[in-house]
């Protein structure tokens, strides 16, 4: 009888849990997943102003410029089925991580930041002087 108790216990529990990770896109691997930006929606921003922009948003949160976003590890198995517990203040430090790594991904593919090599004209094999 005991035994029956737990085993039912932990099929209502696990069928909560499912029920939980599926309703509207609360699981903590579909929020998870959101926090990921795709850095193509600042390739149209000057560089300058995107170099602020991050460095705004960083100072902010109290971020490094660094920043990435952050994936915990549910058990084998259970990642859309785990419900987000974080708290608001983890989501949106998450959120910002997320767009600051998409910022820092068009900075370094357009060497935002980095002073331009002069360009010098010459014969091959000659050195400037």
């Amino acid at each position: 009888m005991r035994w029956t108790v737990v085993v039912l216990a932990s099929c209502l529990m696990i069928a909560g849990l499912t029920v939980a990770g599926c309703v509207g896109g609360t699981s903590m691997a579909e929020r998870q997943d959101e926090d990921v930006r795709s850095s193509l929606q600042y390739d149209d921003v000057p560089c300058d102003q995107l170099l602020a922009q991050r460095n705004q948003l960083a100072q902010q949160n109290n971020l490094p410029i660094t920043a990435k976003p952050s994936f915990s590890n549910p058990a084998m198995g259970f990642g859309p089925f785990t419900p987000d517990m974080r708290s608001k203040a983890e989501r949106a430090t998450n959120e910002a991580s997320g767009e600051i790594d998409a910022m820092n991904r068009s900075i370094e593919r357009r060497d935002c930041g980095k002073p331009k090599k002069k360009e010098t004209f010459g014969l091959p094999g000659s050195t400037p002087s």
